[in-house]
């Protein structure tokens, strides 16, 4: 398979924080207070909490900002993970594939996509240090609507500051990311091509395993 983005487009894609977390560590230390994230609040300031306690997370923990990937990793899961869409992600990254998929073949492809996600961005954010910051743009879309985009800029130390787009979906339980864009490449773009040159090779079973083979499953 080809590689998602260029390797400095992951680096800046992962820092704006994107696709990654579940669970695992214990909360940010007493003395560095979470955002409160509210998936139902308007999607920028929605987006502004995700992202902010992401980033925060890996500067606290010392291991994760030497760049440890294992410690970034379930810093991902734990504070992007459960905000972000994957289903919808993989579904619309497969196309018409995914109709012809089983319903046991579309749920491990979830899960090795995921998983490739996960590895890729957490591997990216080993470049944070303690100056990286993430500023919300402003919003131009309407908060009542039902997908929405929303904009902002990572800056790094002696380097131009890099704009990410954040494509969300209003669901029951609230926002959730589903899209990413870094210097107009959209993820799920990037990754329809590939998914279809890998099942034209070997099937929906081969893309499978060659997510996993990525991600080290």
């Amino acid at each position: 398979m080809t590689k998602p983005f260029s390797l400095s487009n992951l680096h800046r894609a992962a820092q704006a924080l994107l696709l990654g977390a579940i669970l695992a560590l214990g909360a940010l230390p007493a003395a560095q207070a979470e955002h409160a994230v509210d998936p139902k609040a308007a999607p920028d300031v929605f987006l502004d909490a995700v992202a902010n306690n992401m980033l925060e997370a890996v500067k606290a923990d010392p291991l994760a900002l030497k760049g440890d990937v294992s410690h970034i990793t379930v810093l991902v899961r734990k504070y992007a993970l459960p905000y972000v869409d994957m289903d919808k992600t993989t579904r619309l990254a497969a196309g018409r594939y995914w109709r012809q998929a089983s319903a046991q073949q579309q749920t491990d492809l979830v899960q090795a996509f995921t998983g490739t996600l996960i590895r890729t961005y957490s591997g990216a954010f080993t470049r944070v240090t303690p100056a990286t910051t993430i500023t919300l743009l402003p919003f131009r879309g309407d908060t009542k609507a039902g997908d929405a985009v929303v904009r902002t800029s990572v800056s790094q130390p002696n380097s131009s500051p890099i704009g990410v787009d954040y494509r969300l979906e209003q669901t029951d339980a609230g926002w959730k990311v589903y899209d990413l864009n870094v210097e107009g490449i959209w993820l799920i773009q990037n990754y329809r091509n590939q998914f279809a040159q890998e099942i034209g090779r070997s099937g929906i079973d081969g893309l499978i395993k060659a997510l996993n083979a990525k991600s080290g499953q």
